[in-house]
C-alpha cells in the first residue's frame, strides 16, 4: 500500500509541475494581452495536426532521451553532470569524423563504428571530471562547465582546420553512415526522424535493466545515497564515481552521435553549446530520473520546442512564451518539495481520522 502511494506521489509531482507551468504561462500571456487558449491550441494542433512536425518533435525527443538519461545516471550517483552539452558535442564531432574518414566501409561496419566512436569519446570526456572528483575531490560542476567550453572551441577548431575545406561545415556523410530511414521519412512527410528513435527506446530499456537489475547499478545508486555507508559495505567509491561519469558521458556522446548522423548528416561550427545538453538536464529532472519518465518528458519538450514556432503565426504570441512555459515547468520541478509538502500534508490529514478511529476501537 505504501509503495503504491509512493509511486502515485512520484507521478503526481511531474504532472502538477507541467500543469502549473502551463497555468503560469497562461497567466503571463493574459497579463500581456494574449489569449492563452488560442496560443496553446496553435502549439498543440500545429504539432499533432501534421505528420511532418510530429516527426520533428519525435526527432528532437530522440536526442533529448540520451542526454536526459546521461544526466540522470550521474545524478543517481550523487553528481550534477552539467557537462552533457560538451559531451554530446564531443560525440557528435567524433562520429562525423570517423564517418568521413572511412566512407568506403560497408554500412554494417561504418555506422556502428561511427556511433561507437561518438559514445566512447563522450564517455572519456566525462571521465576527466569523474577522475578529478574521485582522486582529488574536485567539484564536477566546475570541471564540467569548463570542459563544455573546451569542447566547444576544440570542436570548432577541428571543423575549420581538419574536417572542412570551406571552414564552417563538413561534407555530409555517405549513406553508409546515415541513420535516416526512407520509409520513416515518407511516413512523416519528409521529417528528419530517423533510426535513432528505435535506438533510444532500446537504450531506455537497457538503462532500466542496468540500474535496477545489475550489481553495478545497485552500487552506483548506493554511492549516490550514502558514499560513506557504501564504502563501509565494501564498495569502491572511487570506482563508482568514475564509472558513473563514464557511463553518463557515454549516453550523452551517443546522443550527440545520433544527433549528427541522424538529424544533420554533418557538423558545422557552433556559436554556442548544443541545446540538447541543457534541455536533456531539464528532461531528466522532469522525468525524476526514471527512464520511462525521461522518454515521455523528451516527447513533451520536443512538442514544446517545435510547437513554439506556431504561436507567433497562428496566435500572435512570441515563441519566447513557449520557453517561459518550459522554464516554469523546470522551476516547479526544482521546487517539487513544495508540491510534495502539500501532498504529504493532505495525506496525513486524511489518515488522522482513521488513526483516531482505530485507537477508539481498541
Amino acid at each position: 500500500m505504501r509503495q503504491s502511494r509512493g509511486f502515485l506521489s512520484s507521478l503526481v509531482v511531474p504532472i502538477l509541475s507541467i500543469i502549473f507551468g502551463f497555468v503560469f504561462g497562461a497567466i503571463l500571456m493574459l497579463l500581456f494581452g494574449y489569449n492563452p487558449v488560442v496560443a496553446y491550441d496553435a502549439m498543440i494542433s500545429g504539432v499533432f495536426g501534421s505528420q511532418y512536425f510530429l516527426g520533428e518533435a519525435l526527432r528532437q525527443a530522440t536526442s533529448l532521451t540520451f542526454t536526459g538519461l546521461g544526466f540522470a545516471l550521474a545524478y543517481k550517483a550523487g553528481f550534477f553532470n552539467i557537462g552533457v552539452s560538451g559531451q554530446a558535442l564531443a560525440g557528435w564531432v567524433s562520429a562525423i569524423w570517423v564517418a568521413l574518414a572511412f566512407p568506403e566501409l560497408p554500412q554494417l561496419v561504418l555506422l556502428p563504428l561511427s556511433i561507437l566512436a561518438g559514445t566512447l569519446v563522450g564517455a572519456l570526456w566525462a571521465s576527466i571530471a569523474g577522475t578529478l572528483r574521485a582522486f582529488f575531490g574536485t567539484s564536477e560542476v566546475i570541471v564540467t562547465i569548463m570542459l563544455n567550453y573546451t569542447a566547444l572551441q576544440l570542436t570548432n577548431f577541428i571543423i575549420r582546420d581538419i574536417l572542412s575545406e570551406t571552414g564552417n561545415s563538413t561534407e555530409s556523410v555517405g549513406e553508409n553512415a546515415s541513420l535516416s530511414l526512407q520509409w520513416l521519412t515518407d511516413l512523416t512527410q519528409g521529417s528528419r526522424l530517423n533510426a535513432g528513435l528505435f535506438i533510444a527506446i532500446a537504450v531506455v530499456i537497457l538503462y532500466w535493466i542496468f540500474i535496477t537489475r545489475t550489481t553495478a547499478g545497485f552500487e552506483i545508486r548506493a554511492v549516490g545515497l550514502n558514499s560513506f555507508a557504501s564504502t563501509y559495505a565494501g564498495m569502491s567509491a572511487k570506482k563508482n564515481i568514475i564509472l558513473s561519469m563514464f557511463l553518463s558521458g557515454a549516453l550523452a556522446g551517443l546522443g550527440g552521435a545520433i544527433h549528427g548522423l541522424g538529424t544533420f548528416g554533418n557538423i558545422f561550427t557552433q556559436t554556442g553549446l548544443p541545446s540538447i545538453g541543457f534541455d536533456g538536464i531539464s528532461v531528466a529532472l522532469l522525468g525524476l530520473g526514471n527512464p520511462i519518465g525521461i522518454f515521455f518528458s523528451s516527447i513533451l519538450f520536443g512538442v514544446l520546442n517545435v510547437g513554439a514556432a506556431f504561436m507567433p503565426n497562428r496566435a500572435g504570441v512570441p515563441d519566447e512564451m513557449a520557453s517561459i512555459v518550459t522554464a516554469a515547468i523546470i522551476f516547479f520541478i526544482g521546487a517539487n518539495y513544495i508540491i510534495r509538502y502539500f501532498i504529504e500534508k493532505r495525506a496525513s490529514r486524511d489518515q488522522s481520522p482513521t488513526t483516531a478511529t482505530r485507537g477508539g476501537e481498541e
